[in-house]
């Protein structure tokens, strides 16, 4: 029903900025919520930011409010994560994720069943 497709990571220096893609294949593109999770090395995967579809209301979790922004392009039907002033311990593997949108809220994140194939984001010291 769905594909997830990531780009963007790669290799930056602390302070620095990446913006993520994700591509997402659907004809039903409303139908869905889009959501940024990240798993860190000997980490379980958290949830970063989402974003509801239609409404376009979004979430992000404290630790990158401000820095980071979720938005989207509904004419490419692309999802992005721009990620300013990075930080050492964002460094992880990002993947965008959808779920089939229920309510105005983007959450919870356990809720989010497709899953792109990851990107990683490294932040050096």
């Amino acid at each position: 029903q769905v594909q997830l497709v990531e780009s963007g990571g790669g290799l930056v220096q602390s302070g620095g900025s990446l913006r993520l893609s994700c591509v997402v294949s659907t004809f039903y593109l409303a139908r869905y919520d889009i959501a940024w999770f990240r798993q860190a090395p000997g980490r379980e995967r958290e949830g970063v930011s989402c974003m509801c579809n239609s409404g376009g209301n979004t979430y992000y979790v404290d630790s990158v409010k401000g820095p980071f922004t979720i938005s989207r392009d509904n004419t490419k039907r692309t999802k992005y994560l721009q990620m300013n002033s990075l930080k050492p311990d964002d460094t992880a593997v990002y993947y965008c994720a959808a779920k089939n949108r229920l309510t105005n809220e983007c959450l919870p994140w356990t809720a989010y069943d497709r899953w792109g194939q990851g990107t990683q984001v490294t932040v050096s010291s």
